[in-house]
């Protein structure tokens, strides 16, 4: 066998052969890049009658539950799969153009997926012009109602991801988030208390609000480094912390989060946020009202802003994984644009441009 290994190469090809038959050659095993998670990714290149070509093995290293489900402990009882497998099979079953799983080895820690190749979204629209950049989007976006609005109308309670909602306390925990990783833990000196009293006000009108929104199925991490373009369609992974939440939750992500405003400007933001709303009525989504389905988007859109701003620092800080920190620029612009959007939150904004100064005029 040829090819770079990696820790684990022998249970990898071991459950490779139990998967595709003992005829199956596992070729070599290349290490990918992953994400923030601890999970793992290698690539197989297999020969053989049966197997596919190329395999996607995933390696798992934790229970997979977003640090935010794990601290609010939101799950009814203990978990008896993994959240990947539980997911999969409720959008696969929906439609949704995920993954196929060749293999579930999860009790050993390994899963055997179909192989949807390298181009995230991202880097598929990079030499694009606007108008076919506003088309793959629009295909995320019918993507994203079949989670959305189908998957709502076909809940099934087996899925791991009705179990669990964005509620205000879970939206408090994550301005929260912001609060200790985005200023405490990063500034030499302690914010006044009056000043993180008077973020808080506007943070718990904010996870009110959203709390107590129409709760839809969402993907929870709907950007576009989790789509995937393959065979000309969009494939859609990372979904297995799926819950529910405001229906314009994705939305916010899919628009706006890490680099997207660089490409998503606002003429575009807001033709895709037109397609969204005439597509919500055109699947039989309820009746709402245009501007009342935008004012939800960009107070979805400003939470996550303020959560990642918090993520990216928890992952430098905790983590070790500085690598996010490049992406800090694009977030906090789109901060300051969204908190622009209400005179209320000028407070806000004054108060965080002491600490964060792209935030300042």
């Amino acid at each position: 066998m040829s090819g770079a290994m990696v820790p684990g190469d022998q249970q990898v090809r071991d459950v490779l052969i139990e998967c595709f038959g003992a005829g199956v050659g596992v070729e070599k095993i290349d290490p990918l890049a992953g994400d923030a998670s601890t999970r793992r990714y290698v690539r197989a290149t297999l020969s053989g009658a049966g197997a596919p070509p190329t395999a996607v093995v995933m390696i798992l290293a934790d229970s997979g539950v977003a640090i935010s489900s794990e601290e609010l402990a939101v799950f009814k009882e203990p978990l008896k799969e993994q959240l990947f497998v539980n997911v999969h099979r409720f959008l696969a079953a929906l439609g949704v153009s995920v993954p196929r799983i060749y293999c579930d080895a999860s009790a050993r820690g390994l899963i055997v997926l179909e192989d949807i190749g390298d181009a995230a979204l991202w880097d598929v629209i990079q030499p694009l012009a606007a108008r076919k950049i506003v088309d793959w989007y629009r295909h995320a976006i019918d993507q994203l109602l079949t989670i959305v609005l189908d998957g709502t109308r076909r809940r099934d309670d087996s899925c791991i991801a009705f179990q669990q909602a964005f509620d205000e306390r879970l939206f408090e925990w994550e301005f929260e988030h912001f609060i200790e990783y985005g200023l405490e833990k990063r500034l030499p000196s302690a914010v006044p208390a009056a000043e993180l009293a008077e973020l808080r006000r506007h943070f718990k009108a904010i996870a009110v609000e959203l709390g107590a929104a129409p709760r839809f199925l969402a993907h929870r991490d709907f950007h576009s480094w989790n789509l995937f373009v393959h065979e000309d369609r969009i494939r859609v992974i990372d979904f297995q912390d799926a819950l529910l939440a405001p229906a314009t939750y994705d939305l916010g992500t899919l628009l706006g989060d890490r680099d997207t405003p660089l490409k998503i400007t606002p003429p575009i933001e807001s033709e895709l946020l037109d397609y969204y709303h005439a597509q919500w009525h055109e699947r039989g989504g309820p009746a709402w009202e245009r501007e009342a389905m935008r004012a939800q988007y960009f107070a979805c859109a400003l939470q996550k802003a303020f959560k990642v701003v918090g993520r990216f620092h928890y992952l430098n800080i905790v983590k070790g994984k500085p690598g996010y920190l490049r992406y800090l620029p694009s977030t906090l612009r789109q901060l300051r644009r969204l908190l622009a959007r209400d005179p209320s939150l000028a407070g806000v904004r004054e108060i965080l441009a002491q600490y964060l100064p792209e935030l300042r005029d």
